[in-house]
C-alpha cells in the first residue's frame, strides 16, 4: 500500500516522470521513470528495482541518449 513520505496521503497514481540527479558534481536527468505519484502533493516514489536501475545507468552502465545545455540560477 502506498503512503507518501512527504504528506502522509495514501492516494497515488502511476505515471512516468523526469528527474534531475547530482552525481559527483555532475548534473544528469533521467526521463520517463515509472513512479507512483502522490495525488495530494505530487511527490514521486520509485520502486527499489527502478532506483537500482537508475543508479546503474547514471554510474556508467548506460550512455546518455542526448546532451542538453542547462541554465543555472543562484538563489541568493
Amino acid at each position: 500500500m502506498f503512503t507518501c513520505h512527504a504528506c502522509g496521503s495514501t492516494a497515488a497514481r502511476d505515471e512516468t516522470v523526469d528527474e534531475v540527479f547530482n552525481i559527483d558534481g555532475h548534473v544528469v536527468m533521467v526521463e520517463n521513470i515509472p513512479a507512483q505519484v502522490c495525488a495530494r502533493c505530487g511527490e514521486a516514489v520509485f520502486s527499489k528495482e527502478t532506483t537500482e536501475r537508475i543508479r546503474r545507468m547514471v554510474h556508467g552502465e548506460a550512455s546518455p541518449s542526448r546532451s542538453e545545455c542547462l541554465d543555472v540560477f543562484a538563489f541568493g
